[in-house]
Formats: C-alpha cells, sequence, structure tokens
C-alpha cells in the first residue's frame, strides 16, 4: 500500500483547522468526498457544526465524549478520552485502508503524539495504511522532524502579531 498526498498544517499561530478545513471545502466544491475527524477538542463545538450542514460531501466526527478540552481534563477523565481517541484513530485507519473518502482530515493529531497519547511510529503506520488514492490532511502545533520524509506539504503556521 502505498500514502496518498499527505499535507500538514502545523505551528503556534491560530488557523491550522481553518485551512485544513479550507482544503476539505475546496476539494468538497470540487465533487470530493470529505471526512473530517477532530482529536483533543472534547465534544464537537458550534464552529464544526457550520461544518456538518455541509453533509454528506463532508462528514464531521469527534469520537471524544467530554465537553471540555483533553487539557482541562482530571487524570481520570483524560484517560477515558484515550479509549475514545483511539476508537477515531482505528476508524481513521479503516477509512484509509478501504478508500473511505478522497480528503480525511486528522485535526489536531499532532498534539496526541505531543501528548503521549500515541507514539510517532503509530503515527507513522496509520499515515502509511492509505492506499494511495486518499489526500490525508494533518494539524497540530508541534511538527516532529521524522514527519518530513511522509509529508508532500508542510505548512508552519505562526501568528506575528
Amino acid at each position: 500500500m502505498g500514502k496518498g498526498h499527505v499535507t500538514i498544517f502545523c505551528g503556534g499561530g491560530k488557523g491550522k483547522t481553518s485551512a485544513a478545513l479550507g482544503q476539505g471545502i475546496f476539494g468538497a466544491s470540487a465533487g470530493k468526498s470529505v471526512i473530517i475527524i477532530q482529536f483533543l477538542k472534547g465534544k464537537m463545538g458550534e464552529r464544526i457544526d457550520f461544518i456538518k450542514r455541509l453533509e454528506p460531501e463532508i462528514k464531521v466526527f469527534c469520537f471524544e465524549k467530554s465537553e471540555k478540552d483533553y487539557q482541562s481534563l482530571s487524570p481520570e477523565e483524560q484517560q477515558e478520552e484515550v479509549m475514545n481517541i483511539k476508537n477515531g484513530l482505528n476508524f481513521a485507519r479503516k477509512v484509509l485502508s478501504t478508500d473511505g473518502c478522497d480528503i480525511l482530515i486528522l485535526d489536531e493529531v499532532l498534539g496526541l503524539v505531543d501528548k503521549g497519547i500515541i507514539t510517532l511510529d503509530e503515527l507513522k503506520a496509520l499515515i502509511e495504511t492509505g492506499d494511495g488514492d486518499t489526500e490525508l490532511v494533518l494539524t497540530g502545533i508541534q511538527m516532529f522532524d521524522e514527519l518530513y520524509p511522509y509529508a508532500d506539504d508542510v505548512f508552519r503556521i505562526n501568528t506575528l502579531k
């Protein structure tokens, strides 16, 4: 199996998710199917509810159950959410291995590595799961040097003022 086009939006600035969503909307407007899976942000808020209006061309998933973002949870609650997050990753793996969409956006997936929820090797294996047809978009603050060989495009988004 070979990977499809991989784009990464990273950096400390605001706009990584918006850039990824923009790619999804652009793809959907060209007739492509898009799946978005969000991580570490708690249950979907009102901002993503707008995108849900674009179904069935764009489908949005969040496997986390808490209303609060991951960092705000107690250690016990975080452990529970880790199980939900891993369900989301398994879903992403299934989408990639079955050609379940044209564009798969994994929002804040890099944060899962940063927080020790998954290893870098697990993320690399997920990227390699693709069959070559699905475009993969990853977001997160921290970019890892080991991911550069897996990415076709890397955009660092920083706030200048």
